[in-house]
């Protein structure tokens, strides 16, 4: 059953089967449905036709594979029953809006029991059931394939179970919007949120700026002007030295007739020359 439902109203759908068919017939048919012998496969309204590719069997005669017609039909609800539950389905905002919205709520059972109706299938009164097959019983394992192809289209489309009881998604929105809250939720629904415009009171004015042209490659890489061929020297620069000349010229450990500031200035031009003057 994994194989082909995943949601609950799919699992009902099958748990339905379950209850009144063979379990032999019903595996043998999930392998048919599994391995693509479903052929043909059609859903009008509540009706269902199908092709099924058969198997081989001497003990009826069947010595090449088979195809087989299906044929089932759900039992239709009558207008009247679908007046008063859509009736009773347009007082209950939590449902209507669902269903508006191609949403099929959990609890939407709880609404067709109350007047003792069924959405899904509930017993085996629920299908009328035909197959060219020469297997007696019914359903067969071929009826059973059709039935999990149904389960695995109910996954894809919940809103096929109402059309399975005669009624349209199209024709169940339109019934659920003419009622008050169905309008006003329609409304709702269909109403195209406003558009957000920025205010020009919070913005600074556009304008427009002018914008160079793109440079050449060459001129990207070697500039727009050329280099200046010669560089001029650097002009050198003189250490001040402050340092020493806040001693004076003849600081306390100085013990020579020479200015101390003397001194040293010769001396740091023989550090910058690097003595070139006595070469």
């Amino acid at each position: 059953m994994a194989n082909f439902t995943r949601s609950w109203w799919g699992e009902q759908f099958i748990k339905a089967l379950e209850s009144f068919t063979d379990p032999g017939r019903l595996g043998r048919g999930r392998s048919y449905a599994r391995g693509g012998k479903v052929l043909n496969f059609n859903i009008d309204r509540n009706h269902i036709t199908a092709q099924v590719k058969g198997s081989v069997n001497p003990y009826f005669g069947v010595y090449k594979e088979p195809t087989y017609d299906i044929s089932i039909t759900l039992k239709a609800l009558s207008q009247k029953d679908w007046s008063d539950t859509i009736a009773h389905l347009s007082t209950k905002a939590s449902i209507i809006s669902r269903l508006l919205m191609n949403e099929v709520p959990e609890n939407i059972e709880d609404s067709f029991a109350e007047f003792g109706l069924h959405l899904l299938p509930h017993n085996h009164t629920d299908f009328t059931t035909d197959c060219s097959c020469p297997d007696y019983s019914n359903p067969c394992k071929h009826i059973a394939g059709v039935y999990y192809q149904v389960a695995a289209q109910l996954d894809r489309d919940p809103f096929l179970l109402f059309e399975l009881r005669g009624l349209t998604r199209a024709e169940l929105q339109s019934k659920l919007k003419k009622s008050p809250l169905g309008q006003a939720l329609a409304a709702e629904l269909e109403s195209q949120p406003p558009k957000i415009a920025p205010d020009p009171a919070l913005y600074a004015p556009l304008e427009e700026n002018s914008i160079d042209p793109l440079p050449t490659v060459r001129e990207f890489w070697l500039g727009q002007k050329r280099l200046p061929q010669t560089i001029e020297p650097a002009t050198p620069i003189r250490v001040s030295a402050i340092l020493i000349k806040k001693q004076g010229d003849y600081p306390a450990f100085w013990q020579k007739d020479q200015s101390f500031i003397t001194t040293m200035t010769e001396l740091y031009d023989r550090v910058r020359t690097k003595n070139q003057s006595l070469l």
